[in-house]
C-alpha cells in the first residue's frame, strides 16, 4: 500500500470511529451530533491551526537581512518544488529541529530554531528547509490537522461515553438502547485506537517529506546527516515542546521517550537514514 492511500484509509477509520462513538451514544441523533463535531472542529483547525502553534513557540519572523542565505535557499528549493516560497520564521530555542504549518502553500510558513541554524552546516539546514517543503507540496500540514482534530474528537467523545455509560446508553427506548458495559469498553479503547491511526498518519508523511526534501535540496546525505544530528541532539538538549506538536517536527522532540514503532509519530531515524543514503546511491 503507497503512502498516499495508506493515509487516505487511515483518515477514513478515524472519521469512522467518530461516527461509530456517535451512533453507540444515540442512534441517529448521536450520530449526527458526532458528525457536526467533526465538521466544526476541523474547520476550526483549517483557519487557525498555524497561528496558534506558532504563538504557542513564540516564534518570529527571520527578516531576510538577517539570514539572506537561508532565504535564497529557500526561495530556490520552492520554486523546484512549484509552490511559492513561505515565510520564514526563528523558534527562540536551542534545541535544533524545525517544523511547517500554515493551511495551503500560498499561506505556508517554515519554523526554524536557533539551535538549528547555529548548529548545522548551512548545506543541512537546507535539506532540513527541503524536507519542510515537501511537507507543504504534499499538503501534509492540513493532513495532520485533520488527523488530530479527528482523534481530539474520538477521545472527547469517548470521554463522554465514559460518563453517560454511568447511567445508560442509547435512545430512548430499550430497543435502542446499548449495554453500558459494552459501551464502556469502547469508550475506553476508542482514545487508544485513535492515537494509534494518528501516529501512522505521521509516520507515513514522514518517509514522503524525506524523499521530497532530497529532491529539492539535491542532496540526500545532507538530510541524512541532518537527521543524525536532530536526532542525537534531541536526546541531549531536551525542547520545550508540547507533545501534542510532535508529529510537526522533523524528528520527535522527545526521541526515546517512546515505546516501539507503533507509539511513534516519526519512523525510526535509522530506517529514515538509510532510505535516503539508498537514493544517493541511486
Amino acid at each position: 500500500m503507497t503512502s498516499q492511500l495508506k493515509t487516505f484509509f487511515l483518515l477514513a477509520l478515524l472519521t469512522g470511529l467518530i461516527l461509530f462513538l456517535g451512533q453507540l451514544m444515540g442512534g441517529r441523533t448521536g450520530l449526527i451530533v458526532a458528525f457536526g463535531f467533526a465538521l466544526v472542529m476541523n474547520f476550526v483547525s483549517y483557519w487557525y491551526s498555524d497561528k496558534i502553534v506558532l504563538a504557542m513557540y513564540k516564534a518570529r519572523p527571520l527578516a531576510p537581512e538577517d539570514a539572506p542565505a537561508l532565504h535564497a535557499a529557500l526561495a530556490e528549493m520552492a520554486a523546484k518544488a512549484g509552490i511559492p516560497t513561505p515565510r520564514l520564521v526563528l523558534i527562540p530555542q536551542e534545541a535544533p529541529n524545525a517544523f511547517a504549518t500554515g493551511r495551503n502553500p500560498q499561506n505556508a510558513v517554515v519554523a526554524v530554531t536557533e539551535g538549528l541554524v547555529r548548529l548545522l552546516p548551512l548545506a543541512e539546514v537546507k535539506a532540513v528547509m527541503g524536507h519542510e517543503l515537501g511537507h507543504i507540496a504534499h499538503r501534509d500540514i492540513l493532513i495532520q490537522s485533520v488527523a488530530a482534530v479527528l482523534a481530539s474528537a474520538v477521545m472527547m467523545l469517548a470521554h463522554m461515553m465514559q460518563w453517560a455509560a454511568l447511567f445508560g446508553m442509547g435512545g430512548r427506548d430499550n430497543e435502542e438502547r446499548g449495554n453500558p458495559l459494552a459501551a464502556l469498553a469502547v469508550a475506553l479503547f476508542a482514545p487508544f485506537a485513535a492515537t494509534l491511526i494518528q501516529m501512522a498518519i505521521s509516520r507515513s508523511r514522514e518517509f514522503l517529506a524525506d524523499a521530497a526534501g532530497a529532491e529539492f535540496s539535491g542532496q540526500p546525505l545532507d538530510l541524512a546527516q541532518a537527521l543524525a544530528r536532530l536526532h542525537n541532539a534531541s536526546r541531549e538538549l531536551p525542547m520545550q515542546a508540547n507533545p501534542a506538536t510532535e508529529n510537526m517536527f522533523i524528528v520527535s522532540p522527545f526521541s526515546g521517550r517512546r515505546i516501539g514503532n507503533w507509539f511513534s509519530t516519526h519512523p525510526p531515524v535509522e530506517e529514515r537514514i538509510a532510505r535516503l543514503r539508498e537514493m544517493a546511491g541511486r
